[in-house]
């Protein structure tokens, strides 16, 4: 086979993988956010299924939201003084034990938008490796001070607390909820105040961060992305290199969107299991298991 063939072959195959990926993560965005109806009328969908909650940042206020976001119902339920939440806890960890990350590469709405707007074509910028390797640790940050030890520590005299990374932090959520419902409804625009303008920047910031480095928000700031990396590195669905097949030409890490170094850690806690990588591989020696 020449050269210019396997090129030919491999764009095609890499070109398949974006195409089936993308709807994938489409078919998501439109199933966990099918109630058509909330975006019609700016209500909130209150049906059984809101009790669920689904693996991905996707905000319990969005119109068309059909289950609940489960760092929000985390927050809630460490942050009501009655119970741990075991039920949040597990789908979590259920998610990441079969999966890991994988849902991050799939499935989540909001990553699905910052993939589509890194697409926009304008220079990117490439983070030095020191500073990126500190940023990381944000996200697991965000998770500990704002979605655990707030809600657990700072309660008023009843014993409740906010949910600190929701009314603070989340992008997802004003993104989703936030700029909906305020759009429809006039009441609600004329009380807003400084607090929904900050979540504003902190949207802006992400959104055009996303445009310049691929999966700002997710690299360093998603407490839930950091709750799956956990997982990552036992997960039952894996990526494996065979190091027979393997030819050491780093095409792998060069088509990366999360600067994992494939060739010496294929599972690093930063692989959201997009499938770039097996697709760009000349000799198939990246393998799912």
């Amino acid at each position: 086979m020449s050269g210019m063939h396997r090129n030919s072959v491999k764009s095609e195959k890499e070109k398949k993988q974006n195409r089936i990926r993308l709807a994938f993560q489409a078919g998501f965005a439109v199933f966990l956010n099918g109630y058509l109806k909330g975006f019609l009328t700016g209500g909130v969908f209150n049906g059984k299924t809101k009790a669920l909650c689904v693996p991905v940042l996707n905000c319990y206020s969005c119109p068309g939201a059909l289950g609940s976001c489960p760092i929000g119902a985390l927050q809630n339920s460490l942050g009501s003084g009655k119970r741990i939440p075991y039920y949040v806890l597990g789908t979590l960890m259920l998610f990441g034990v079969l999966f890991g990350r994988l849902v991050c590469g799939f499935v989540c709405p909001f990553g699905f938008i910052q993939d589509l707007l890194h697409k926009i074509p304008v220079k990117k910028i490439k983070v030095p490796k020191k500073a990126d390797r500190v940023l990381r640790f944000l996200k697991y940050v965000v998770l500990l001070v704002f979605v655990i030890l707030l809600p657990l520590l700072m309660t008023d005299k009843f014993g409740l607390s906010a949910p600190y990374f929701c009314k603070w932090i989340c992008p997802a959520g004003t993104l989703e909820g936030g700029i909906p419902l305020l759009l429809g409804d006039s009441s609600l625009r004329s009380v807003a105040g400084w607090l929904f303008n900050w979540k504003l920047i902190v949207l802006i910031v992400v959104l055009i961060g996303s445009v310049f480095i691929h999966r700002f928000f997710c690299k360093y700031l998603c407490p839930l992305g950091a709750f799956y990396a956990l997982f990552n590195k036992f997960s039952f669905y894996r990526l494996n290199i065979d190091k027979e097949k393997c030819i050491d030409c780093k095409k792998c890490e060069q088509v990366c969107p999360m600067d994992v170094e494939v060739t010496k850690c294929i599972n690093s806690t930063e692989c959201i299991r997009c499938g770039k990588c097996r697709a760009a591989c000349p000799t198939e020696a990246i393998k799912r298991k």
